[in-house]
Protein backbone atom coordinates (compact mmCIF):
# COMPACT_ATOMS: atom_id res chain seq x y z
CA UNK A 1 0.00 0.00 0.00
CA UNK A 2 1.05 3.43 -1.19
CA UNK A 3 1.43 5.89 1.34
CA UNK A 4 -0.22 8.96 1.08
CA UNK A 5 1.15 12.56 0.06
CA UNK A 6 0.07 14.49 2.95
CA UNK A 7 2.53 12.17 4.86
CA UNK A 8 5.37 14.35 3.08
CA UNK A 9 6.03 18.07 3.62
CA UNK A 10 4.73 20.69 1.32
CA UNK A 11 7.30 20.68 -1.28
CA UNK A 12 7.12 16.83 -1.81
CA UNK A 13 3.29 17.19 -1.89
CA UNK A 14 3.56 19.50 -4.39
CA UNK A 15 6.11 17.66 -6.63
CA UNK A 16 4.21 14.59 -6.69
CA UNK A 17 0.68 16.85 -7.38
CA UNK A 18 3.06 18.18 -10.11
CA UNK A 19 4.26 15.17 -11.42
CA UNK A 20 7.74 15.92 -11.10
CA UNK A 21 8.16 12.84 -8.68
CA UNK A 22 6.82 10.04 -8.53
CA UNK A 23 4.94 9.22 -5.04
CA UNK A 24 6.79 5.61 -4.55
CA UNK A 25 9.81 7.60 -4.65
CA UNK A 26 9.12 10.88 -2.73
CA UNK A 27 7.91 7.51 -0.22
CA UNK A 28 11.34 6.26 0.13
CA UNK A 29 13.14 9.74 0.29
CA UNK A 30 11.58 10.63 2.92
CA UNK A 31 11.86 7.54 4.29
CA UNK A 32 15.36 7.81 4.07
CA UNK A 33 15.50 11.65 5.08
CA UNK A 34 13.89 10.87 8.41
CA UNK A 35 16.17 7.71 8.83
CA UNK A 36 19.43 9.65 8.54
CA UNK A 37 18.30 13.11 10.58
CA UNK A 38 18.31 15.00 7.20
CA UNK A 39 15.51 17.41 5.82
CA UNK A 40 13.56 16.07 2.72
CA UNK A 41 14.72 18.67 0.33
CA UNK A 42 18.30 17.07 1.17
CA UNK A 43 17.48 13.67 0.72
CA UNK A 44 15.57 15.10 -2.66
CA UNK A 45 19.18 16.08 -4.22
CA UNK A 46 20.76 13.05 -2.63
CA UNK A 47 18.80 10.91 -4.50
CA UNK A 48 19.74 12.69 -8.16
CA UNK A 49 16.08 12.32 -8.92
CA UNK A 50 16.09 16.87 -9.23
CA UNK A 51 19.29 18.65 -9.41
CA UNK A 52 19.71 21.37 -6.57
CA UNK A 53 19.11 24.05 -9.28
CA UNK A 54 15.49 22.39 -10.65
CA UNK A 55 14.52 22.08 -6.94
CA UNK A 56 15.09 25.44 -6.33
CA UNK A 57 13.69 27.18 -9.25
CA UNK A 58 10.32 24.29 -8.67
CA UNK A 59 9.79 26.16 -5.20
CA UNK A 60 10.50 29.67 -6.01
CA UNK A 61 7.59 29.13 -8.70
CA UNK A 62 5.45 27.04 -6.79
CA UNK A 63 5.55 28.52 -3.61
CA UNK A 64 5.69 32.40 -4.91
CA UNK A 65 9.29 33.41 -2.93
CA UNK A 66 12.44 34.93 -4.91
CA UNK A 67 14.75 32.80 -6.19
CA UNK A 68 18.68 33.98 -5.12
CA UNK A 69 21.54 32.96 -6.31
CA UNK A 70 24.24 32.79 -3.64
CA UNK A 71 27.44 32.60 -5.79
CA UNK A 72 26.22 36.11 -6.57
CA UNK A 73 26.83 36.89 -2.47
CA UNK A 74 29.77 38.21 -0.88
CA UNK A 75 29.82 35.88 2.52
CA UNK A 76 31.75 38.80 4.46
CA UNK A 77 28.68 40.82 3.82
CA UNK A 78 26.62 38.76 5.11
CA UNK A 79 25.10 39.26 8.92
CA UNK A 80 25.60 36.01 10.40
CA UNK A 81 24.87 36.62 14.00
CA UNK A 82 21.44 37.46 13.31
CA UNK A 83 20.71 33.56 13.64
CA UNK A 84 22.09 31.60 15.81
CA UNK A 85 24.92 29.03 14.82
CA UNK A 86 23.30 25.93 16.10
CA UNK A 87 19.83 27.13 13.86
CA UNK A 88 21.95 27.90 10.89
CA UNK A 89 23.76 24.12 11.12
CA UNK A 90 20.44 22.25 12.39
CA UNK A 91 17.50 24.05 10.06
CA UNK A 92 20.31 24.97 7.06
CA UNK A 93 19.13 29.07 7.11
CA UNK A 94 21.23 31.58 6.61
CA UNK A 95 20.26 35.44 7.40
CA UNK A 96 21.03 37.93 3.65
CA UNK A 97 19.77 40.85 5.98
CA UNK A 98 17.03 43.11 7.42
CA UNK A 99 14.68 46.08 7.10
CA UNK A 100 13.09 47.35 9.62
CA UNK A 101 11.86 44.42 11.30
CA UNK A 102 11.40 41.68 8.75
CA UNK A 103 14.20 39.40 8.21
CA UNK A 104 15.34 38.09 4.90
CA UNK A 105 16.71 34.46 5.15
CA UNK A 106 17.88 32.01 2.39
CA UNK A 107 16.19 28.56 2.53
CA UNK A 108 16.08 25.44 -0.07
CA UNK A 109 12.58 24.76 1.48
CA UNK A 110 10.39 27.45 1.93
CA UNK A 111 7.75 24.73 2.98
CA UNK A 112 8.85 24.24 5.98
CA UNK A 113 6.93 26.05 8.68
CA UNK A 114 9.05 24.83 11.64
CA UNK A 115 11.97 26.14 10.35
CA UNK A 116 10.45 29.44 9.93
CA UNK A 117 8.65 29.42 13.32
CA UNK A 118 11.47 28.19 14.86
CA UNK A 119 13.87 31.30 13.43
CA UNK A 120 11.14 33.67 14.07
CA UNK A 121 10.82 32.97 18.01
CA UNK A 122 14.66 33.45 18.18
CA UNK A 123 14.91 36.31 16.46
CA UNK A 124 11.95 38.62 17.38
CA UNK A 125 11.04 39.27 13.82
CA UNK A 126 9.23 38.77 10.56
CA UNK A 127 10.45 35.94 8.00
CA UNK A 128 11.11 36.62 4.56
CA UNK A 129 11.84 33.76 2.34
CA UNK A 130 14.28 33.89 -0.47
CA UNK A 131 14.85 30.52 -2.45
CA UNK A 132 18.75 29.15 -2.88
CA UNK A 133 19.96 26.05 -4.46
CA UNK A 134 20.91 23.59 -1.59
CA UNK A 135 24.53 22.76 -2.91
CA UNK A 136 25.23 26.17 -2.39
CA UNK A 137 23.36 26.91 0.86
CA UNK A 138 25.06 23.90 2.18
CA UNK A 139 28.13 25.55 1.18
CA UNK A 140 27.64 28.99 3.09
CA UNK A 141 26.25 26.82 6.08
CA UNK A 142 29.84 25.08 6.72
CA UNK A 143 31.61 28.15 6.52
CA UNK A 144 29.42 30.19 8.99
CA UNK A 145 29.76 27.17 11.44
CA UNK A 146 33.63 26.42 10.74
CA UNK A 147 33.84 30.26 12.19
CA UNK A 148 34.81 32.01 8.60
CA UNK A 149 33.13 35.23 9.88
CA UNK A 150 34.64 35.44 12.37
CA UNK A 151 38.15 35.05 10.78
CA UNK A 152 37.38 37.69 8.49
CA UNK A 153 36.36 39.77 11.96
CA UNK A 154 39.70 39.21 13.21
CA UNK A 155 41.56 39.75 10.33
CA UNK A 156 39.72 43.31 10.42
CA UNK A 157 40.74 43.78 13.99
CA UNK A 158 44.48 42.64 13.52
CA UNK A 159 44.91 45.58 10.19
CA UNK A 160 47.03 48.36 11.18
CA UNK A 161 45.86 51.81 9.86
CA UNK A 162 47.63 54.46 11.35
CA UNK A 163 45.32 56.88 13.45
CA UNK A 164 48.06 59.26 14.66
CA UNK A 165 47.45 61.85 12.27
CA UNK A 166 44.09 62.60 14.01
CA UNK A 167 46.43 64.29 16.61
CA UNK A 168 48.13 66.82 13.80
CA UNK A 169 44.14 68.58 12.69
CA UNK A 170 42.83 69.56 15.76
CA UNK A 171 40.16 70.99 14.10
CA UNK A 172 38.75 67.51 12.75
CA UNK A 173 35.23 66.79 13.23
CA UNK A 174 36.28 63.24 14.64
CA UNK A 175 33.07 61.37 15.32
CA UNK A 176 32.77 61.15 11.47
CA UNK A 177 35.90 59.76 11.68
CA UNK A 178 36.38 57.41 14.32
CA UNK A 179 32.80 55.85 13.50
CA UNK A 180 33.68 52.31 14.23
CA UNK A 181 31.59 50.60 11.59
CA UNK A 182 32.68 53.17 8.37
CA UNK A 183 36.51 52.39 10.13
CA UNK A 184 35.54 48.18 9.55
CA UNK A 185 33.84 49.06 6.74
CA UNK A 186 36.61 50.55 4.88
CA UNK A 187 39.02 48.41 6.20
CA UNK A 188 37.12 45.25 4.96
CA UNK A 189 36.55 46.87 1.39
CA UNK A 190 40.30 47.17 1.08
CA UNK A 191 41.08 44.02 2.18
CA UNK A 192 38.78 42.23 -0.41
CA UNK A 193 40.58 43.87 -3.11
CA UNK A 194 43.34 42.93 -2.13
CA UNK A 195 42.07 39.09 -1.59
CA UNK A 196 40.39 39.60 -4.84
CA UNK A 197 43.59 40.62 -6.35
CA UNK A 198 42.20 44.29 -7.61
CA UNK A 199 44.35 46.65 -9.20
CA UNK A 200 42.23 49.68 -8.24
CA UNK A 201 39.55 50.81 -6.02
CA UNK A 202 37.00 53.40 -6.74
CA UNK A 203 34.82 55.45 -4.49
CA UNK A 204 32.42 57.04 -6.63
CA UNK A 205 29.31 59.28 -5.23
CA UNK A 206 26.24 60.28 -7.62
CA UNK A 207 23.32 62.34 -7.01
CA UNK A 208 21.11 59.37 -5.80
CA UNK A 209 23.59 56.50 -4.96
CA UNK A 210 27.41 56.08 -4.22
CA UNK A 211 29.24 53.12 -5.95
CA UNK A 212 32.68 51.15 -4.81
CA UNK A 213 34.14 49.85 -7.36
CA UNK A 214 37.49 47.01 -8.39
CA UNK A 215 39.53 46.95 -11.18
CA UNK A 216 40.21 43.28 -11.62
CA UNK A 217 42.38 42.03 -14.36
CA UNK A 218 41.83 45.45 -15.87
CA UNK A 219 38.13 45.63 -15.77
CA UNK A 220 35.86 47.62 -13.09
CA UNK A 221 33.34 45.88 -11.61
CA UNK A 222 30.63 47.14 -9.32
CA UNK A 223 31.06 45.71 -6.12
CA UNK A 224 28.80 47.67 -3.38
CA UNK A 225 26.28 49.99 -3.20
CA UNK A 226 26.60 51.74 0.20
CA UNK A 227 24.29 54.00 1.81
CA UNK A 228 24.47 57.68 0.23
CA UNK A 229 24.39 59.15 3.66
CA UNK A 230 28.03 57.59 4.58
CA UNK A 231 29.67 59.19 1.43
CA UNK A 232 31.42 62.13 3.70
CA UNK A 233 32.52 59.66 6.20
CA UNK A 234 34.06 57.16 4.00
CA UNK A 235 35.92 59.98 2.00
CA UNK A 236 36.92 61.60 5.52
CA UNK A 237 38.67 58.36 6.66
CA UNK A 238 40.58 57.43 3.66
CA UNK A 239 41.96 61.35 3.26
CA UNK A 240 42.71 61.35 6.97
CA UNK A 241 44.95 57.93 6.77
CA UNK A 242 46.45 59.55 3.62
CA UNK A 243 47.96 62.48 5.35
CA UNK A 244 45.44 64.71 3.01
CA UNK A 245 43.50 67.68 4.03
CA UNK A 246 40.44 66.54 5.08
CA UNK A 247 38.64 70.07 4.97
CA UNK A 248 39.61 71.10 1.49
CA UNK A 249 37.35 69.66 -0.89
CA UNK A 250 37.69 72.17 -3.79
CA UNK A 251 41.00 70.83 -5.19
CA UNK A 252 42.35 67.18 -6.23
CA UNK A 253 44.61 66.00 -3.70
CA UNK A 254 47.29 63.12 -3.75
CA UNK A 255 48.72 60.72 -0.92
CA UNK A 256 49.71 57.48 0.80
CA UNK A 257 48.78 55.03 2.63
CA UNK A 258 49.90 51.45 4.55
CA UNK A 259 48.20 48.92 5.45
CA UNK A 260 49.63 46.37 7.42
CA UNK A 261 48.87 43.05 7.03
CA UNK A 262 51.07 41.14 9.26
CA UNK A 263 54.76 41.34 10.27
CA UNK A 264 55.73 40.53 7.04
CA UNK A 265 53.83 41.85 4.86
CA UNK A 266 52.28 45.48 4.13
CA UNK A 267 50.26 47.05 1.19
CA UNK A 268 50.63 50.22 0.04
CA UNK A 269 47.99 52.44 -1.85
CA UNK A 270 48.13 55.26 -3.80
CA UNK A 271 45.00 57.76 -3.46
CA UNK A 272 43.92 60.63 -5.54
CA UNK A 273 41.15 62.39 -4.76
CA UNK A 274 38.57 64.55 -7.40
CA UNK A 275 35.66 66.34 -6.40
CA UNK A 276 32.50 66.07 -8.47
CA UNK A 277 29.36 67.07 -8.86
CA UNK A 278 28.34 65.14 -5.95
CA UNK A 279 31.67 64.64 -3.59
CA UNK A 280 34.98 63.53 -3.83
CA UNK A 281 35.28 60.77 -5.91
CA UNK A 282 38.34 58.60 -4.22
CA UNK A 283 40.48 56.56 -6.54
CA UNK A 284 42.81 53.96 -4.69
CA UNK A 285 46.10 51.97 -6.72
CA UNK A 286 46.96 49.00 -4.62
CA UNK A 287 50.74 48.90 -4.51
CA UNK A 288 51.81 44.79 -3.51
CA UNK A 289 55.65 45.21 -3.40
CA UNK A 290 55.29 41.22 -3.96
CA UNK A 291 54.33 41.94 -7.35
CA UNK A 292 58.19 43.02 -7.87
CA UNK A 293 59.67 39.64 -6.24
CA UNK A 294 57.49 37.63 -8.29
CA UNK A 295 60.28 36.90 -11.02
CA UNK A 296 61.27 37.77 -14.81
CA UNK A 297 59.35 34.12 -15.69
CA UNK A 298 56.12 35.17 -14.04
CA UNK A 299 55.88 37.48 -15.82
CA UNK A 300 55.26 36.05 -19.27
CA UNK A 301 58.47 36.23 -21.36
CA UNK A 302 59.27 33.82 -23.84
CA UNK A 303 62.29 32.17 -23.70
CA UNK A 304 64.19 34.19 -26.35
CA UNK A 305 62.89 37.32 -25.09
CA UNK A 306 64.05 36.53 -21.38
CA UNK A 307 67.33 35.80 -23.08
CA UNK A 308 67.62 39.13 -24.79
CA UNK A 309 65.96 41.30 -21.38
CA UNK A 310 68.92 39.53 -19.30
CA UNK A 311 71.87 40.41 -21.35
CA UNK A 312 70.71 43.88 -21.79
CA UNK A 313 70.17 45.13 -17.89
CA UNK A 314 73.11 42.75 -16.91
CA UNK A 315 75.34 45.23 -18.66
CA UNK A 316 77.46 47.23 -17.19
CA UNK A 317 76.12 50.61 -19.27
CA UNK A 318 73.50 51.58 -21.44
CA UNK A 319 69.80 52.25 -21.45
CA UNK A 320 66.64 50.03 -21.61
CA UNK A 321 63.45 51.09 -22.33
CA UNK A 322 60.01 50.01 -21.59
CA UNK A 323 56.92 51.32 -23.46
CA UNK A 324 53.31 50.99 -22.91
CA UNK A 325 50.00 52.26 -22.56
CA UNK A 326 48.76 52.98 -18.61
CA UNK A 327 48.57 50.23 -17.02
CA UNK A 328 50.22 47.88 -19.22
CA UNK A 329 52.59 46.48 -16.55
CA UNK A 330 55.32 48.64 -17.36
CA UNK A 331 56.12 49.57 -13.56
CA UNK A 332 56.07 45.98 -12.63
CA UNK A 333 58.49 45.05 -15.38
CA UNK A 334 61.10 47.88 -14.03
CA UNK A 335 60.64 46.55 -10.32
CA UNK A 336 61.54 43.26 -11.68
CA UNK A 337 64.61 44.30 -13.23
CA UNK A 338 65.72 46.00 -10.41
CA UNK A 339 64.75 43.26 -7.89
CA UNK A 340 67.23 41.15 -10.11
CA UNK A 341 69.59 43.90 -9.68
CA UNK A 342 69.56 45.21 -6.43
CA UNK A 343 72.66 43.27 -4.90
CA UNK A 344 74.77 44.26 -1.82
CA UNK A 345 78.07 45.47 -4.10
CA UNK A 346 75.00 47.64 -6.47
CA UNK A 347 74.27 51.35 -5.62
CA UNK A 348 70.81 51.68 -7.75
CA UNK A 349 68.62 55.23 -7.33
CA UNK A 350 65.61 55.79 -9.04
CA UNK A 351 63.16 59.29 -9.30
CA UNK A 352 59.85 58.66 -9.76
CA UNK A 353 56.28 60.16 -9.66
CA UNK A 354 55.37 58.60 -7.02
CA UNK A 355 58.04 55.79 -5.94
CA UNK A 356 55.04 53.20 -6.37
CA UNK A 357 56.63 49.82 -4.52
CA UNK A 358 58.96 50.07 -2.03
CA UNK A 359 62.22 47.97 -2.86
CA UNK A 360 64.61 47.81 0.22
CA UNK A 361 68.38 48.55 -0.43
CA UNK A 362 67.29 50.86 -3.27
CA UNK A 363 67.31 54.43 -2.83
CA UNK A 364 64.39 55.71 -4.16
CA UNK A 365 62.67 59.52 -4.63
CA UNK A 366 59.72 61.10 -5.34
CA UNK A 367 59.58 63.85 -7.55
CA UNK A 368 58.28 67.00 -6.51
CA UNK A 369 57.96 69.88 -9.21
CA UNK A 370 56.20 72.40 -6.57
CA UNK A 371 59.05 71.97 -4.12
CA UNK A 372 61.47 72.13 -7.30
CA UNK A 373 62.86 68.48 -7.23
CA UNK A 374 62.10 67.07 -10.77
CA UNK A 375 63.13 64.75 -12.81
CA UNK A 376 66.07 66.88 -14.11
CA UNK A 377 67.13 67.82 -10.86
CA UNK A 378 66.71 64.46 -9.41
CA UNK A 379 69.01 63.12 -12.53
CA UNK A 380 71.91 65.55 -11.71
CA UNK A 381 71.85 64.60 -8.05
CA UNK A 382 72.36 60.57 -8.88
CA UNK A 383 75.28 61.67 -11.30
CA UNK A 384 76.78 63.03 -8.24
CA UNK A 385 75.80 60.13 -5.52
CA UNK A 386 77.97 57.34 -7.25
CA UNK A 387 75.19 55.34 -9.25
CA UNK A 388 75.92 52.04 -10.88
CA UNK A 389 71.88 52.00 -11.90
CA UNK A 390 69.40 54.52 -11.93
CA UNK A 391 66.01 53.87 -12.50
CA UNK A 392 63.78 57.52 -14.14
CA UNK A 393 60.08 56.65 -14.19
CA UNK A 394 59.63 58.12 -17.43
CA UNK A 395 61.04 60.26 -19.72
CA UNK A 396 58.36 63.33 -20.10
CA UNK A 397 60.52 65.48 -21.64
CA UNK A 398 64.08 66.82 -23.67
CA UNK A 399 65.91 67.60 -20.53
CA UNK A 400 64.66 64.08 -18.96
CA UNK A 401 65.91 62.37 -21.99
CA UNK A 402 69.23 64.01 -22.84
CA UNK A 403 70.51 63.70 -18.84
CA UNK A 404 69.57 59.76 -18.68
CA UNK A 405 71.70 59.42 -22.36
CA UNK A 406 74.48 60.96 -21.18
CA UNK A 407 74.01 58.93 -17.85
CA UNK A 408 73.84 55.66 -20.38
CA UNK A 409 77.05 57.07 -22.19
CA UNK A 410 79.37 57.74 -19.10
CA UNK A 411 79.20 54.42 -17.49
CA UNK A 412 75.80 53.94 -15.80
CA UNK A 413 72.90 51.65 -17.11
CA UNK A 414 69.41 53.54 -17.04
CA UNK A 415 65.63 52.50 -17.00
CA UNK A 416 63.16 54.15 -17.81
CA UNK A 417 59.75 54.45 -19.60
CA UNK A 418 57.88 56.02 -22.56
CA UNK A 419 54.47 55.98 -23.70
CA UNK A 420 54.62 54.26 -26.90
CA UNK A 421 52.60 51.95 -29.00
CA UNK A 422 55.57 49.90 -30.07
CA UNK A 423 59.06 49.32 -29.89
CA UNK A 424 60.46 50.98 -33.05
CA UNK A 425 57.98 54.26 -32.40
CA UNK A 426 59.85 54.70 -28.82
CA UNK A 427 62.81 55.63 -30.63
CA UNK A 428 61.71 57.86 -33.38
CA UNK A 429 59.41 59.21 -30.16
CA UNK A 430 63.16 60.41 -28.73
CA UNK A 431 63.91 62.11 -32.12
CA UNK A 432 60.63 63.55 -32.29
CA UNK A 433 61.37 65.06 -28.57
CA UNK A 434 64.59 66.66 -30.10
CA UNK A 435 67.58 64.08 -29.26
CA UNK A 436 70.19 63.82 -31.28
CA UNK A 437 70.17 60.53 -33.19
CA UNK A 438 73.87 59.82 -32.50
CA UNK A 439 73.29 60.26 -29.02
CA UNK A 440 69.99 57.69 -29.22
CA UNK A 441 72.12 55.47 -31.42
CA UNK A 442 74.85 55.38 -28.81
CA UNK A 443 73.42 54.82 -25.69
CA UNK A 444 69.85 52.78 -25.83
CA UNK A 445 70.90 49.16 -25.87
CA UNK A 446 66.97 47.85 -25.89
CA UNK A 447 63.76 48.64 -25.61
CA UNK A 448 60.48 46.38 -24.42
CA UNK A 449 57.07 47.50 -25.99
CA UNK A 450 54.48 45.63 -23.69
CA UNK A 451 50.33 44.86 -23.03
CA UNK A 452 48.40 42.79 -20.61
CA UNK A 453 45.68 39.99 -21.81
CA UNK A 454 43.48 38.64 -19.34
CA UNK A 455 44.79 35.25 -18.55
CA UNK A 456 41.93 31.81 -19.52
CA UNK A 457 40.37 30.78 -16.77
CA UNK A 458 40.39 26.64 -16.25
CA UNK A 459 36.65 26.60 -17.63
CA UNK A 460 38.12 27.79 -20.96
CA UNK A 461 36.12 25.55 -23.72
CA UNK A 462 37.56 24.82 -27.08
CA UNK A 463 36.32 27.19 -29.69
CA UNK A 464 36.17 26.51 -33.79
CA UNK A 465 37.59 29.41 -35.42
CA UNK A 466 37.74 29.55 -39.46
CA UNK A 467 41.28 29.49 -40.98
CA UNK A 468 39.84 32.49 -42.56
CA UNK A 469 40.17 34.74 -39.61
CA UNK A 470 42.85 32.83 -38.13
CA UNK A 471 44.85 34.32 -41.47
CA UNK A 472 43.50 37.70 -41.02
CA UNK A 473 44.47 37.86 -37.34
CA UNK A 474 48.12 37.15 -38.34
CA UNK A 475 48.35 33.98 -38.40
CA UNK A 476 50.86 32.41 -40.80
CA UNK A 477 49.72 29.23 -43.42
CA UNK A 478 52.26 26.76 -41.42
CA UNK A 479 50.86 27.22 -38.47
CA UNK A 480 47.53 26.12 -38.99
CA UNK A 481 48.21 22.67 -38.92
CA UNK A 482 45.93 21.27 -36.79
CA UNK A 483 48.81 20.62 -33.64
CA UNK A 484 47.18 23.20 -31.57
CA UNK A 485 43.27 24.12 -30.37
CA UNK A 486 42.00 27.65 -29.53
CA UNK A 487 40.09 28.21 -26.40
CA UNK A 488 37.32 30.63 -25.78
CA UNK A 489 36.52 31.65 -22.29
CA UNK A 490 33.80 29.65 -20.33
CA UNK A 491 32.57 30.93 -17.06
CA UNK A 492 32.40 29.18 -13.27
CA UNK A 493 32.57 30.44 -9.52
CA UNK A 494 36.68 31.03 -9.74
CA UNK A 495 36.25 33.95 -12.56
CA UNK A 496 33.29 35.17 -12.00
CA UNK A 497 31.53 33.91 -14.75
CA UNK A 498 33.95 36.08 -16.94
CA UNK A 499 36.45 33.16 -18.80
CA UNK A 500 39.08 34.88 -17.10
CA UNK A 501 41.35 34.55 -14.41
CA UNK A 502 44.63 37.09 -13.92
CA UNK A 503 46.47 38.50 -16.83
CA UNK A 504 49.83 37.81 -18.63
CA UNK A 505 52.44 39.39 -20.19
CA UNK A 506 52.65 40.01 -24.48
CA UNK A 507 56.06 41.54 -25.14
CA UNK A 508 58.26 42.96 -27.73
CA UNK A 509 61.44 42.57 -27.09
CA UNK A 510 63.88 44.35 -29.44
CA UNK A 511 67.78 44.73 -29.12
CA UNK A 512 69.06 47.97 -31.23
CA UNK A 513 71.69 45.50 -33.62
CA UNK A 514 73.94 47.76 -35.87
CA UNK A 515 71.53 48.02 -38.62
CA UNK A 516 69.34 49.86 -36.51
CA UNK A 517 72.09 51.91 -35.29
CA UNK A 518 72.36 53.12 -38.48
CA UNK A 519 68.70 53.30 -39.22
CA UNK A 520 68.75 55.51 -36.42
CA UNK A 521 71.51 58.11 -37.39
CA UNK A 522 69.96 58.61 -40.95
CA UNK A 523 66.99 59.55 -39.62
CA UNK A 524 64.89 56.55 -40.77
CA UNK A 525 61.34 56.60 -38.84
CA UNK A 526 59.61 53.73 -37.25
CA UNK A 527 58.19 52.05 -40.09
CA UNK A 528 62.07 51.56 -41.69
CA UNK A 529 62.54 50.58 -37.42
CA UNK A 530 59.95 47.79 -37.62
CA UNK A 531 60.94 46.17 -41.24
CA UNK A 532 64.70 45.84 -39.98
CA UNK A 533 63.51 44.46 -36.31
CA UNK A 534 61.13 41.94 -38.52
CA UNK A 535 64.16 40.80 -40.44
CA UNK A 536 66.13 39.55 -37.51
CA UNK A 537 62.82 38.33 -36.15
CA UNK A 538 61.92 39.95 -33.51
CA UNK A 539 58.17 39.35 -32.98
CA UNK A 540 55.83 42.27 -32.78
CA UNK A 541 53.25 42.21 -30.00
CA UNK A 542 50.56 40.83 -32.34
CA UNK A 543 52.84 37.61 -32.86
CA UNK A 544 53.93 37.23 -29.77
CA UNK A 545 50.04 37.39 -28.26
CA UNK A 546 49.36 34.63 -31.22
CA UNK A 547 51.92 32.89 -29.52
CA UNK A 548 49.64 32.67 -26.22
CA UNK A 549 46.75 31.75 -27.84
CA UNK A 550 48.65 28.88 -29.50
CA UNK A 551 49.81 27.59 -26.16
CA UNK A 552 45.72 27.79 -24.65
CA UNK A 553 47.05 31.15 -22.37
CA UNK A 554 44.84 33.64 -23.87
CA UNK A 555 41.57 33.93 -27.00
CA UNK A 556 42.23 35.31 -30.18
CA UNK A 557 39.80 37.57 -29.32
CA UNK A 558 41.59 39.15 -25.96
CA UNK A 559 44.57 39.01 -28.09
CA UNK A 560 43.10 40.86 -30.58
CA UNK A 561 41.71 43.57 -28.41
CA UNK A 562 44.73 44.45 -26.56
CA UNK A 563 47.28 44.33 -29.60
CA UNK A 564 44.66 46.32 -32.00
CA UNK A 565 46.99 49.54 -32.99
Amino acid sequence: MSANPATFNALGRALVQQGRLVQADATAIQAEATKAGLMFVQQLIASKKLSAREVSQFAANTFGYPLLDLNAVDFDALPINLIDSKIVANRRVIALGKRGNRLFVAVSDPSNEQVMQEVKFATGMTMEPVVVEDDKLNNIVKRITEGGGKALEKMVEDVELPDEELEAQPDVVTEDIDDAPVVKYVTKILLDAINGGASDIHFEPFEKFYRIRYRTDGILYDVAQPPLAIKEKIASRIKVVSKLDISEKRVPQDGRMKLTMSKTRAIDFRVSTLPTLFGEKICMRILDPSSATLGIDALGYDPDQKENLMNAITRPYGMVLVTGPTGSGKTVSLYTCLNILNKPGINISTAEDPAEINLPGVNQVNINDKAGLSFPVALKAFLRQDPDIIMVGEIRDIETGEISIKAAQTGHMVLSTLHTNDAPQTLTRLMNMGIAPFNIASSVIMVTAQRLARRLCTCKKPVDIPEEALLRAGFAEDQLDGSWQPFAPGGCDLCKNTGYKGRLGIYQVMPISEEMERIIMKNGNAIDLADQAKRENIKDLRTSGLIKVMKGLTSLEEVEGVTNE
